[in-house]
């Protein structure tokens, strides 16, 4: 959006009327050319993207979409195709059917992906039973009016889900489109029993009714605003991230970082694929983490200490490799260099995310030659040159001590079952006789804690 301001505080942002966001829909599709399907696709679109930045598809897969009769619930239709592309499983609730060459042709689009459509019998009463997240595209900001059967019922399905906010909320998340369905457009949840939506995903601008919205996740999508409807409704809206058809409204919640946990899942990696030369291994892991797209695959933590013997790391990069050792530079005024003069004894780290690899180094530190390393600091650009002299890093350095037994037993039983038994069985920086140690120390911890039974 050419015209649009960065805002950051959701109380400096434009929020609509619902005069506003009619007479803007009429001039999108009017002087300005849109037709309602490239508004409908460019929505959808920025719902799917909304939710894909919060849920990731291992974690919340199950996906029902409860649609409409109108421009919302195409919105819905539209939102569930790209989230089948994303790699969710939706699911599509669509009693009341629009007999329009448009909508007709979005449910063509969905049966030819397979994606099951469900009456509102077929549905569970309770619906966090078979799904993770609820898309709730039943009514958009033209609606008006108390809601009639059947989706009276389903709107008390999901109010029945209550708080988002609420501590062990249990799935599924519900996302709003626009407007949380049942909500008055301008004031909101007016009974205060309506809908209480996890994540509220706004299009063209956020209507006024999302003032009062109290849920953890406001996105603004639909990417289509041009400078003269920015400009005669004097509309502040945050920039859109580069090629992102969705940006978030105020800070994200703040999480429990116990909480915080991927499933990784790699491939295996045994002796016979081991090179001989522990140099030629890290050069061939070096080369796919550069095929991978890694961002800096270079950068590698350096952790010295002085002779105090407290440890201090730093994030640096990696500018050679051969036979003798790995390089990078420094200036030798730095607290690292100090160190290294103390005590040449360090170790490096290098991680690379997206392979769920990471290679350890230690060894002694020594100087490369003051030409080898006069020319490489006359490589780099003037502002780097200078950088380097002048840039600071945050560093936190301090004394480790154990949490309570309490604490550390508490959040090891919060983890998954497999991941329980994994520390059991991986008993770190020692050496072990082959994979099969590990998969016959699994099978006899399994054995040992039956299902049901604590760890």
């Amino acid at each position: 959006m050419a015209s649009a301001k960065i805002v950051s505080d959701p109380e400096s942002i434009s929020y609509l009327n619902q005069r506003e966001a009619a007479e803007i829909d009429e001039i999108l599709m009017g002087p300005l050319g849109f037709s309602v399907d490239q508004l409908m696709e460019l929505a959808g679109l920025s719902v799917a993207t909304s939710i894909a930045e919060v849920y990731k598809p291992d974690e919340c897969n199950r996906v029902l979409a409860i649609c409409g009769p109108g421009n919302n619930g195409g919105d819905g239709l539209v939102a569930a195709r790209h989230l089948h592309h994303f790699g969710y499983k939706p699911f599509i609730c669509y009693p009341k059917r629009t007999a329009k060459a448009l909508y007709n042709g979005l449910v063509t689009q969905l049966e030819s992906l397979s994606i099951p459509f469900l009456s509102v019998e077929d549905l569970p009463m309770d619906l966090s039973t078979g799904f993770d997240i609820v898309v709730d595209a039943i009514f958009g900001f033209s609606f008006h009016g108390s809601p009639r059967p059947p989706f009276d019922d389903l709107i008390r399905r999901l109010v029945a889900f209550g708080n988002p906010n609420q501590k062990n909320k249990k799935l599924p998340v519900i996302v709003s489109v626009d407007i949380p369905s049942g909500w008055h457009v301008e004031e909101g949840d007016v009974s205060g029993e309506g809908i209480k939506p996890d994540m509220l995903v706004s299009l063209t601008a956020p209507k006024l009714c999302a003032k009062r919205f109290s849920g953890p996740h406001h996105f603004l999508g639909g990417r289509f605003v041009p400078p003269a409807i920015a400009e005669k409704f004097k509309l502040d809206l945050p920039a859109y991230p580069g090629t992102s058809m969705c940006v978030r409204i105020g800070k994200p919640p703040r999480v429990d970082i116990s909480t915080l946990r991927e499933n990784y899942i790699s491939p295996e990696f045994s002796e016979d694929q081991v090179e001989a030369d522990p140099f030629d291994q890290f050069q061939k892991w070096f080369d796919d983490a550069m095929a991978s797209g890694v961002k800096e695959p270079n950068a590698m933590a350096l952790s010295t200490t002085g002779k105090d013997g407290k440890p201090s790391s730093r994030m640096v990069l990696l500018k050679g490799l051969d036979k003798d050792g790995f390089v990078w530079y420094t200036n030798y005024e730095s607290r690292k260099a100090h160190q290294i003069s103390e005590n040449p004894q360090a170790a490096l780290l290098f991680y690379w995310d997206a392979l769920n690899r990471q290679v350890r180094v230690e060894g002694s530190v020594q100087k490369v030659s003051d030409e080898e390393s006069e020319q490489y600091f006359h490589s780099r650009p003037r502002g780097s040159q200078i950088g380097a002299i002048v840039s600071k890093q945050v560093r936190v350095e301090g004394f480790v001590q154990k949490v309570s037994d309490e604490e550390s037993e508490q959040y090891f039983c919060s983890r998954p079952r497999e991941i329980q038994i994994a520390p059991a069985v991986s008993k770190q920086s020692t050496v072990i006789p082959g994979r099969e140690a590990l998969h016959q120390q699994c099978k006899e911890l399994e054995e040992k804690y039956p299902e049901g039974s604590v760890i």
